[in-house]
């Protein structure tokens, strides 16, 4: 059976698509207008039953989820630059620690330090 190799893109409906890559660059050090080359580690494929909170609004179908070196840094460089950043964050034994952010157009996303 062959299988995928792994994630190969991305893609985001945006109101202002302009502007919602400048808060990804800007907020997150992701430039949309350039091919990423994301660093070694693991990534997690997994579903959800349609009546989770977990993903944020139920109009939303899927979460991004990234790796992060540091995540008090990240949530508070977020935070510092006027992102709409979730108080709460998850500790998971051997899996990490987990905070949430979410971006002007209403999607959220979660930002993982692996353990």
């Amino acid at each position: 059976m062959e299988r995928v190799l792994g994630i190969g893109g991305y893609f985001l409906r945006a109101a202002d698509p302009a502007a919602l890559s400048a808060w990804y660059r800007d907020r997150l050090g992701l430039d949309a207008d350039d091919l990423w080359q994301q660093g070694a580690g693991p990534t997690v494929f997994a579903t959800f039953a349609s009546d989770t909170d977990y993903l944020g609004s139920r109009e939303q179908r899927a979460m991004l989820n990234f790796r992060v070196r540091d995540l008090d840094a990240m949530l508070a460089q977020l935070r510092a630059a006027g992102a709409d950043v979730a108080e709460e964050t998850q500790d998971m034994d051997g899996i990490g620690r987990f905070g949430w952010v979410t971006d002007p157009e209403g999607n959220r996303i979660e930002l993982w330090q692996p353990a």
